[in-house]
C-alpha cells in the first residue's frame, strides 16, 4: 500500500484562518472555560481586528470540522459534504460503541485531527470535480489515495468504505482496458478476506486473477498484478481448505488444494508451487492416502533442493517423516526426521528442533528402545529452555519423564527377574536413594531390555 506525503494544499478562507487556533485539546473543556475563551476572542477581534467578516469571526468561534464542512457546502461540493457529513456520523458512532465497550477507547474524535480533515477535504473535493467532468481516472485515483492515507488499524473501516467507492468508480473507466477494475477486485478481496468471508473474498480473487491473466500491468510498488492476484488466491484457498480438514471434509479441501496447485505453476513461481504442494500433501495424508501424499511431497523436496531453501527443505523432510510414520515404516521415518534436526541446527531454528527431536522421541518409545527415546526427548527439553517457553517445556518434560520411567522399569525388571545376591543389592541401594538405578554389575551398564542391547 502506498505511503503518501505531508499534503501541501491551498486551503479554503475559512479553513486557513480556523488552522491558526490548532492544535486542538485532546481534553475536554469545561463550558465555563469555553464562555470564557469566546468573550476573549470576541474582545480581542474588537480591539485589534475592526472590520472583519462575519465569515472570518465564525473561523475563529467555530471547529475545525464546522469550517471545513462550511467551506464544502460555500464552494458548491455537496456531495463530497454528504459523504463527508455521513463518515462523520458513522465516526462518532463508532466513538460511542467502543466506549460503552470499555473505559479504555483509542479512537480520537475527528476534530481532534486536522490532518484527517484536510486529506476529506483536499481528495474528496478533487473526486468530485473530476467526476462532473467524467474523468473516472482520477476520480479513482483520489478515491484511492484517501484508502491508502486511512490503512491503519484504528481507520481500517475508511479504508474501506473508500475500497468500495473504487470498485464502483473502476467499472465506469473505459480506457486502461480493465486494470483500475482488476485492481479493485483485489482490494474487496482483501476487503472480505480479513472479515474472514472468505468464499466472497475468493469469488473477487478468481475475478482479479482472470483479469490479469496475459497481462504485465504492475502495481505502484512495482510487482506484477497477476502474481499478486495468485498469491492472494492461493492464501485464501488454503484458509478455505484448513477450514475444510477441520470439519473432515477431506475431498473438498482437496479439491480445492488441486485448484491452487494449478495456479501456482501457472504463475511460474516455484517457491509458490512448493507451498502448494506441500499443503497438498498434508491433506492427502490427513484423508488417509499416504501414497499420494508421499508422491506430492516428493515434488516439494526437489522444488526445494532446487531453490537451494534449506528451511522449505526441512519442512518437506519433517512431513514425508510423518507420512512414513502413518504407514508404519519406522526406519526411513527415523532417518528423514535426523535430517530435519540437522537442517533445524544449521539454521537455528530451535522450535523445529523441539519438533523433530520429540517425534524421534516418541518413535524410540514406541519401539521399546527407551534409552534412545530419552536421548532425543532430553535433547529437546534442552532446546525449550533456550526458547523459554514454558507450556512446551512442560509438554516436553513429560515426555521426557515417561521414556526415563520406561527406561528404569526394564532395568528394575531385569534386576527382579536376575535373582542374585548383586541385583538384590542394587535394588535395596535404589530403594533407598530413588534416584537412577545403579549399572549392572557385570557390564558397567544399567541394564535395559534384549531388544534394545540387541
Amino acid at each position: 500500500m502506498t505511503t503518501l506525503p505531508p499534503l501541501a494544499m491551498t486551503r479554503p478562507k475559512l479553513t486557513s484562518l480556523a488552522r491558526q487556533k490548532l492544535p486542538c485539546c485532546p481534553e475536554t473543556i469545561p463550558r465555563a472555560q469555553l464562555i470564557k475563551e469566546k468573550d476573549d476572542i470576541d474582545h480581542y477581534l474588537e480591539v485589534k481586528f475592526k472590520g472583519l467578516s462575519k465569515e472570518e469571526v465564525a473561523a475563529y468561534r467555530n471547529s475545525y470540522k464546522k469550517n471545513i464542512c462550511v467551506d464544502m457546502l460555500r464552494d458548491g461540493y455537496h456531495k463530497s459534504f454528504t459523504e463527508l457529513f455521513s463518515l462523520m456520523e458513522k465516526w462518532d458512532a463508532l466513538r460511542e460503541a467502543a466506549k460503552v465497550r470499555s473505559i479504555l477507547w483509542l479512537q480520537r474524535p475527528l476534530e481532534e485531527q486536522p490532518d484527517k480533515l484536510d486529506h476529506f477535504y483536499y481528495y474528496l473535493t478533487r473526486a468530485e470535480v473530476a467526476e462532473r467532468k467524467e474523468y473516472f481516472e482520477d476520480v479513482y485515483n483520489n478515491l484511492y489515495a484517501l484508502a491508502c492515507y486511512f490503512n491503519n488499524p484504528e481507520d481500517k473501516w475508511v479504508r474501506n468504505h473508500f475500497y468500495q467507492r473504487c470498485f464502483q468508480i473502476a467499472q465506469l473507466i473505459k480506457i486502461d482496458g480493465g486494470k483500475k477494475a482488476a485492481e479493485s477486485l483485489g482490494h474487496m478481496g482483501l476487503l472480505f478476506e480479513e472479515d474472514g468471508q472468505l468464499l466472497e473474498a475468493a469469488e473477487y480473487y478468481e475475478a482479479f486473477h482472470q483479469l490479469t491473466q496475459g497481462r504485465i500491468w504492475k502495481d505502484e510498488t512495482g510487482r506484477f498484478l497477476n502474481l499478486l492476484a495468485c498469491e492472494s488466491l492461493l492464501r485464501t484457498y488454503r484458509l478455505l481448505a484448513d477450514q475444510m480438514l477441520e470439519n473432515k471434509d477431506y475431498k473438498q479441501a482437496i479439491k480445492i488444494l488441486i485448484k491452487a496447485s494449478e495456479i501456482a505453476k501457472e504463475a511460474n513461481d516455484k517457491k509458490m508451487e512448493g507451498e502448494a504442494s506441500y499443503y497438498l500433501g498434508l491433506a492427502h495424508l490427513a484423508a488417509g492416502e499416504h501414497k499420494t501424499a508421499l508422491a506430492v511431497l516428493r515434488s516439494y523436496t526437489e522444488l526445494s533442493t532446487d531453490l537451494d531453501d534449506d528451511l522449505s527443505l526441512g519442512r518437506a523432510y519433517e512431513a514425508i517423516a510423518k507420512v512414513l510414520q502413518s504407514q508404519g515404516e519406522m526406519t526411513e521415518a527415523i532417518e528423514y526426521l535426523e535430517k530435519v534436526v540437522k537442517i533445524a541446527r544449521n539454521n537455528f531454528q530451535s522450535l523445529d528442533v523441539v519438533k523433530a527431536s520429540t517425534m524421534l522421541g516418541d518413535i524410540y518409545n514406541k519401539k521399546g528402545y527407551y534409552k534412545k527415546a530419552s536421548t532425543y526427548f532430553q535433547q529437546a527439553f534442552d532446546t525449550t529452555e533456550e526458547l523459554t517457553n514454558m507450556p512446551l517445556i512442560d509438554e516436553i518434560k513429560v515426555h521426557y519423564g515417561i521414556a526415563k520411567a520406561h527406561q528404569m522399569m526394564l532395568t528394575v525388571n531385569n534386576y527382579v527377574e536376575a535373582a542374585d545376591l548383586a541385583s538384590l543389592d542394587c535394588l535395596l541401594a535404589w530403594k533407598e536413594g530413588r534416584s537412577d538405578i545403579a549399572p549392572d554389575p557385570v557390564t558397567g551398564e544399567p541394564r535395559g531390555s534384549t531388544t534394545e542391547n540387541v
